[in-house]
């Protein structure tokens, strides 16, 4: 398996979330739509990197990408973890494919409903820096998640992204308009709506942020604590603007959920 080239897929709850490995490389990553059922049979056709990179469109995007054919004749090993049940069930059509489970993931006290996606992150976490391991993911969902330093799961919050937040300000009233997140810390007092929507979102999420960080420190002194997810950029510039001490302690990561799959995947 080591030298094998292998995709991993994580099923978000917006997109699909790609890793390009060659064993434990990971070389590539990428985020596509959701595609239709008669895109997964097109790439169950695929026996090479190139062909499946070339039916993604994405081949011109990745340079000097090798032409390297697969060593059998069943398509390339697509290891796929997924929070979006409906969506497990049509890549199962996938001839090549094998799903991650929970039970795969060296956490102790994890419950039933916990997300792959937040298991994957935290081991991938705390097998590259250490136990105790508070991840933050600022996906569609903002999710903090922790272990102790036996690898046992602390537990952790779900709460709307920063995206999400706002989508659902736009979509659940009559007037307030969508606005895009400002690349800098809003000013917090505005005197228009597109910034006092931002300012509201966005300060109280910061707020929320260093109270769960704090606890968790308070908890765990010594522990590391890594960010991901889509908004981890917008987000840590928000947080350097207004808590730059916090800041300086946060490993920002974002192929965590990967690193999380390699180590599953490399251990069979």
């Amino acid at each position: 398996m080591y030298s094998e080239i292998w995709l991993a897929l994580i099923i978000g709850n917006s997109r699909l979330h790609w890793g390009w490995f060659e064993g434990k490389t990971l070389y590539h990553t990428w985020n596509t739509e959701r595609l239709p059922k008669s895109f997964v049979y097109k790439l169950s056709q695929c026996r090479t990197l190139n062909e499946i990179l070339n039916s993604l469109s994405l081949n011109s995007s990745i340079p000097d990408t090798p032409n390297i054919p697969h060593a059998s004749d069943r398509p390339i090993r697509i290891f796929l973890a997924s929070v979006v049940p409906s969506q497990t069930a049509l890549w199962l059509t996938y001839p090549n494919v094998r799903v991650v489970t929970l039970d795969e993931i060296l956490l102790e006290d994890m419950y039933p409903t916990f997300g792959i996606d937040r298991a994957l992150a935290l081991w991938g976490a705390g097998v590259t820096w250490g136990f105790p391991m508070l991840v933050i993911d600022a996906g569609t969902a903002l999710t903090f998640t922790g272990a102790d330093a036996n690898q046992k799961l602390v537990g952790g919050a779900i709460l709307p992204g920063l995206g999400l937040q706002i989508a659902t300000l736009t979509q659940k009233t009559g007037q307030l308009p969508n606005v895009e997140l400002p690349p800098d810390l809003p000013q917090r007092f505005a005197l228009n709506t597109p910034e006092a929507i931002q300012s509201g979102v966005i300060y109280s999420l910061l707020a929320g942020i260093k109270d769960f960080v704090e606890a968790w420190w308070q908890l765990f002194p010594q522990s590391k604590i890594a960010i991901t997810g889509g908004d981890r950029t917008f987000l840590i510039n928000y947080l350097q603007s207004q808590l730059p001490q916090i800041t300086a302690q946060i490993i920002v990561e974002p192929n965590l959920v990967f690193w999380g799959m390699r180590e599953i995947v490399t251990s069979c």
